[in-house]
């Protein structure tokens, strides 16, 4: 509307029924807005929350789930259930077997438990990194299958 003097603005907003909303002071002169100011309120924090739902998106987290050599039916199929789970929220899964004392004598079979649990997921998911041996601990990293 142009250079108004703040009587003038201020009129101009009370006949229109709404507030008259100072953009930026440091200016010269003063920039300021005839709006509603309670909708602007709504509309910025509307926009803050998107941002942080999207930023929440991007940054995934990574579960670990401990499996054994020895592990039993039933708690594997545990794990691989809540591994799932959170597979499905679009989170990455890493499965350990840590092996003790002679067990490290056989590896071959923590290898199997973990390909075993990467089976018992692959409908829901992607082996990111294969069975790997670090020191006494053997990982798998697993990924959210990605829908084409």
């Amino acid at each position: 509307m142009g250079l108004k003097k703040l009587d003038d603005a201020l009129t101009l907003a009370n006949y229109a029924g709404l507030d008259l909303v100072l953009m930026n002071v440091g200016a010269t002169p003063a920039v300021a807005k005839i709006m509603d100011y309670n909708k602007y309120k709504y509309e910025k924090q509307k926009k803050q929350k998107e941002a942080q739902k999207k930023q929440r998106e991007t940054n995934k987290e990574l579960k670990e789930y401990r499996l054994s050599v020895t592990i039993d039916v039933h708690d594997f199929d545990t794990r691989s259930r809540n591994a799932k789970e959170y597979l499905e929220k679009g989170h990455k899964v890493k499965g350990i077997v840590r092996f003790k004392g002679r067990q490290m004598a056989h590896t071959d079979l923590g290898r199997d438990v973990l390909i075993r649990f990467a089976d018992a997921l692959s409908d829901s998911a992607d082996v990111e990194t294969s069975p790997k041996l670090e020191g006494k601990n053997m990982y798998i990293i697993l990924a959210p299958k990605k829908d084409n």
